[in-house]
């Protein structure tokens, strides 16, 4: 056993030894789960259960979770013509943008704002929300060495440097500000999020493309089955509104130039679908230890049942036209629940209106559920959010929570011509309210770089 784990045993010991000293035995064997976990010996303590006590989002039909909510319910759809860049000369010339935000309304300062990436004002403001929601602020001003955050990003504050370039470009000057350097570094969110609450324990980024904010969900919850914190703000955040996104994506001929009318151009699973849109956005979510969450009286909204994170090893953009990678994320994650596959009642899909992806993911569908595919609730956010990358696992995973809380389908729009390659229930084009409810759902990040993740999300109690 390592020194510290001894001199933690040694600490536990003497608690149980003296019971007035309550609190010091909570102390110490935190700290020996910790050592424990450190020195590799973690998979021999039993693992704790993971809920989530608050939420917040910032999205194209939302920037809060009821409004997002209502309005994906109500198959509104946030894509329409780009105003914050001059996209007019490239084939797409659509995207799900965050419209009409205002920072300062999340008590983030103008002078601060005017230095922050557009993901850190969006990943500060979802959090500034699921803590508020959580009720958990004043909690972590006490117990913030037993708290911590696990963000997820593609990009990062990557307009930071593409608007310095520009400025550079149109001036002949390179007129940088202080921080410029930094600002847009894909940690920045997180350090945003630990310097508000004051999160002195694991800060942690998570940089898998598209897989980005659903591995953060699961790093996270890891982090408290295993003792390592109590209490994790997590999610995924990105502000995509790039020049440069579109012009390579254009190149590869990977978006949608369906431009007119913009809310008809991503359809998955449809047989004319013909790229993805992009998107931005974040949500983030409040999780706890049960233990932590029932001893302060939380309201809890759900529990992460299983996560997994794999990998396609196969094309830095295409995915696996078998796909295995996705298989086995599905796979490892209903594992990792200790669930059966006919256990599930329904799938958010990573459902991103691309001609391969659509497909390759409906067949890893049906090679995990087998017949119980075809009883599968399956949609896909996508079709009224576009694809927001980074953010785009944890604004799914708010989708699937909601869902369980609701029992309600948001649907999946322009499903209008039936794949033969896709022939699942895609809760095509309505809102569906499910007799019985929803017990679990899973939800699907598959990335570029063959990065993939699944998280299972179940209904508590």
């Amino acid at each position: 056993m390592p020194g510290s784990g001894r001199r933690a045993l040694r600490d536990v010991l003497d608690a149980l030894e003296h019971p007035e000293h309550g609190g010091q035995l909570s102390d110490a064997l935190r700290r020996l789960r910790r050592a424990l976990h450190q020195a590799g010996w973690g998979g021999f303590l039993p693992r704790r259960r993971v809920v989530i006590t608050g939420m917040g989002a910032i999205t194209p039909v939302g920037h809060s979770v009821e409004e997002t909510w209502e309005n994906l319910v109500a198959g509104k759809s946030g894509i329409d013509y780009v105003t914050r860049i001059d996209v007019s000369d490239l084939p797409t010339r659509i995207a799900a943008e965050v419209k009409d935000f205002d920072p300062t309304a999340f008590g983030i300062s103008k002078r601060d704002a005017r230095r922050m990436a557009r993901a850190s004002q969006y990943a500060l403001a979802a959090a500034q929300q699921a803590v508020e929601d959580a009720g958990i602020e004043s909690l972590l001003e006490r117990e913030g060495d037993r708290a911590g955050v696990v963000m997820g990003t593609g990009l990062g504050g990557f307009d930071l440097y593409e608007n310095l370039l520009v400025r550079a470009g149109s001036s002949g000057r390179w007129r940088v500000r202080p921080m410029d350097a930094i600002g847009g570094l894909p940690n920045i969110p997180a350090f945003h999020i630990s310097e508000r609450f004051g999160l002195r324990s694991v800060s942690e980024t998570v940089v898998t493309a598209c897989a980005s904010g659903t591995q953060a969900l699961g790093n996270a919850a890891e982090l408290i089955r295993h003792g390592i914190l109590d209490v994790a703000l997590a999610g995924g955040v990105e502000g995509l509104i790039v020049r440069t996104f579109f012009v390579g994506f254009s190149m590869m001929k990977a978006l949608s130039t369906r431009n007119d009318p913009p809310h008809k151009a991503s359809r998955p699973f449809d047989a004319t679908r013909d790229g993805f849109v992009i998107g931005e956005g974040t949500a983030v979510f409040v999780l706890e230890s049960l233990e932590h969450a029932l001893q302060r009286g939380a309201r809890i909204y759900a529990e992460i049942l299983g996560h997994s994170a794999t990998s396609d090893a196969y094309h830095m953009a295409a995915p696996d036209p078998e796909g295995r990678g996705a298989q086995l994320a599905m796979q490892y994650a209903l594992e990792d629940a200790g669930i059966r596959p006919e256990d599930v009642d329904y799938i958010n899909a990573h459902g991103t209106s691309t001609p391969l992806n659509d497909k390759t993911e409906t067949l890893a569908i049906k090679r995990v559920f087998g017949e119980h595919a075809y009883n599968l609730a399956v949609n896909s956010t996508k079709s009224m959010l576009g694809h927001a990358f980074g953010g785009a696992g944890a604004i799914e995973a708010l989708a699937v929570v909601k869902s369980i809380l609701t029992g309600i389908l948001h649907p999946t729009i322009n499903y209008e011509h039936p794949d033969p390659e896709c022939d699942l229930d895609y809760v095509p084009n309505e809102a569906r309210r499910v007799e019985g409810g929803i017990r679990i759902g899973m939800s699907n990040s598959f990335g570029l770089g063959g990065q993939n993740a699944s998280i299972i999300i179940g209904r508590f109690g």
